[in-house]
């Protein structure tokens, strides 16, 4: 997969509008995991137990809960959890973010990045479609100082579930789409998993709120021309039954987002 877009200047009025990435400061030392909560009362303790037992040295580590207005408990289980003191004796700081109203996955971001101190940012589901056992892997090509931001790839030859054949379908088609807009090569543009150089965030204005973030970030990242690598990961999807919140609704809106963000801002 390509590192940075690299366009022929011929084109340059049409392409992308590249910008020059800052150099990698020399050694990253904290590790920021974002992790937006709605209505997942009966998974996000487990998830949070999962994410504190990964070994991220040499980075230390940060986590911050943003409930985006949950109504089925999860903000009472998150607020007498004692979260703070529960993980301190691991040595991490834990931040709660409670939102007045529900607004979004992205505006869930912006709260969080508003009190992140780490150098690296990590986004985390609440739910336990994502198995943080994936870090280790997800980090390398920022801590080598390969990449600016690592992208999870749920589509892979390795062992995974088998997906339902249109929501892959559907995938798929809009990671086409969306790398003929962006000129780079994604195979899993939706996926969850995303770590970014903080450096990199604090450059790019983030607008969307809700699962439009996914959308918005890949396009910005790749008009900054940043390097991404992408890293085979575990996924264990959810059916509606089982609580899965994404809709078809939010797929247009995506489509849509791809080409407000591509061509305007």
């Amino acid at each position: 997969m390509p590192s940075q877009i690299q366009l022929p200047a011929s084109h340059e009025s049409r392409s992308l509008a590249c910008e020059v990435i800052p150099p990698q400061p020399a050694v990253l030392t904290r590790l920021t995991i974002i992790i937006p909560v709605y209505n997942e009362r009966t998974t996000v303790l487990t998830l949070l137990d999962r994410v504190m037992r990964q070994d991220i040295s040499p980075l230390a580590r940060e986590v911050i809960i943003v409930d985006d207005c949950s109504t089925d408990g999860t903000r009472e289980i998150l607020k007498e959890a004692n979260l703070p003191g529960r993980f301190s004796a691991l040595g991490t700081t834990v931040k709660l973010v409670f939102q007045e109203h529900n607004r979004g996955k992205g505006a869930a971001v912006r709260a969080a990045l508003a009190q992140a101190t780490g150098d690296v940012i990590l986004m985390q589901d609440a739910d336990l479609e994502y198995d943080p056992a994936d870090y280790p892997a997800l980090l390398r090509p920022l801590l080598d100082g390969h990449a600016d931001a690592v992208f999870g790839n749920r589509f892979h030859t390795g062992s995974h579930r088998v997906p339902r054949f249109y929501r892959y379908t559907l995938n798929r088609v809009f990671s086409v789409l969306c790398n003929f807009l962006t000129n780079l090569a994604l195979k899993d543009v939706t996926a969850c998993y995303k770590v970014f150089r903080r450096d990199l965030l604090d450059r790019i204005q983030i607008r969307s709120n809700r699962f439009s973030f996914e959308t918005e970030i890949t396009v910005k990242l790749a008009k900054a021309g940043a390097r991404i690598y992408e890293v085979p990961i575990a996924y264990h999807g959810r059916t509606y039954a089982e609580g899965k919140k994404i809709s078809w609704s939010d797929g247009i809106a995506a489509v849509w987002h791809l080409f407000r963000y591509r061509f305007w801002n």
